[in-house]
């Protein structure tokens, strides 16, 4: 199967960690896996965008304007922000508690939530909104949110691997301290999307 994934955030939220593991996760299936990463200036804070593509042995590893089939979105306005990539029948899962950068917490550039989120409704395939936090700190940690949007993807039923899969990487890739945590934020992720309404 082919699947084109691409992961928006800013740093300090676990995109990278969220990219290695969807892309471990599908070579334990045999698929053939590039990734890319753009990491922005500030380690914390900076833009992070990871893509990961699976399948397609022939194609670079940078996801093509409008052919990704999945935008995970750690941040609403980085969700936005790359909403090109997305294909017309794709679908963008948002975290939807905002992480505003300095220039419009200083009142320098406008940041504007709603006219944020109705910019990804009016031109995602589907928009699925959902807060990420409040799952991972259900879990136990808010250091889960990228395990609990990777639960709400696999919930979506468009990643070509299980829940089985992904649990199985995490086991093999988190501390062993944190395992327990991020299972029940995958878990809860999946709970979530196969329970919402769609915005």
């Amino acid at each position: 199967m082919k699947c084109d994934i691409l992961i928006a955030g800013v740093g300090g939220q676990g995109t990278v960690l969220a990219s290695k593991l969807l892309a471990a996760s599908a070579i334990s299936q045999g698929c053939f896996v590039r990734t890319s990463e753009t990491i922005g200036m500030a380690q914390r804070g900076g833009c992070v965008v990871s893509h990961v593509r699976i399948g397609g042995e022939k194609e670079g590893s940078v996801i093509p304007v409008g052919k990704a089939d999945i935008i995970i979105g750690f941040e609403p306005t980085e969700a936005a922000r790359n909403l090109y990539r997305l294909s017309q029948n794709g679908i963008c899962i948002v975290n939807t508690r905002e992480i505003k950068p300095v220039t419009a917490s200083l009142g320098a550039a406008k940041y504007d939530i709603k006219e944020i989120n109705e910019y990804i409704k009016n031109n995602a395939g589907k928009a699925v909104f959902v807060d990420g936090y409040d799952i991972a700190e259900k879990a136990g940690s808010v250091k889960a949110l990228n395990i609990a949007l990777l639960g709400v993807a696999l919930g979506e039923g468009i990643l070509p691997f299980s829940k089985e899969v992904v649990e199985e990487i995490i086991r093999e890739n988190i501390n062993p301290k944190f395992i327990d945590i991020n299972i029940k934020a995958l878990n809860s992720g999946i709970a979530y999307s196969k329970n919402k309404s769609v915005q």
